[in-house]
């Protein structure tokens, strides 16, 4: 029997977005792979975890223009070896946003197969990366880490169109403005 928490959480997202089946199929065959997919060192692809975090009035997401990439990004990371990847994803938007009383949904929000260019002795390799709805809490004033350039709260509806916007995040917004109506 698979222990797998990524699992039931795919069983779960595979019934609510039946048109991702590609994607969902792709996140499996990694799940399944004989060499450990939680963590980095598994250079052909790895599972990373992100947070959609968005502010009390649920009408803006906290991003980072991501050091490495230069994109303006949801928070997220590496799994570092947590098969639980909501976890680590609550995780990494604590550690880049420097905000306390975030919370956490259960469900995946949205996945995301993206090619990560080569850096420094890091060969190029893919990030399969799920993603989570994480709540601000009372307090929505963020700390730049080190892994950003600069942090930002923006209007989801504005993202959604924004032709300058990364596709996966035009893509989450339309998802969040969907769901919230």
């Amino acid at each position: 029997m698979d222990c797998d928490p990524l699992t039931p959480l795919l069983a779960d997202y595979e019934v609510r977005w039946p048109g991702e089946a590609e994607a969902i199929d792709a996140f499996r065959q990694l799940q399944a792979e004989s060499l450990d997919p939680y963590v980095r060192e598994r250079l052909a692809g790895h599972f990373t975890a992100s947070a959609w975090l968005v502010s009390r009035d649920r009408g803006r997401v906290l991003l980072t223009h991501h050091r490495k990439l230069g994109l303006w990004l949801q928070l997220g990371g590496h799994a570092d070896g947590d098969r639980d990847l909501a976890r680590a994803a609550l995780r990494e938007a604590e550690e880049e946003s420097g905000l306390s009383g975030l919370s956490i949904e259960a469900r995946i929000f949205d996945l995301d197969r993206h090619w990560i260019p080569g850096h420094k002795d890091v060969p190029a390799h893919w990030h399969y990366d799920v993603r989570f709805v994480v709540h601000a809490g009372d307090d929505e004033r963020y700390v730049v880490s080190d892994e950003s350039h600069a942090l930002a709260w923006r209007d989801i509806t504005t993202l959604s169109t924004d032709a300058d916007a990364d596709a996966s995040v035009r893509r989450m917004a339309g998802k969040w403005l969907a769901r919230t109506g």
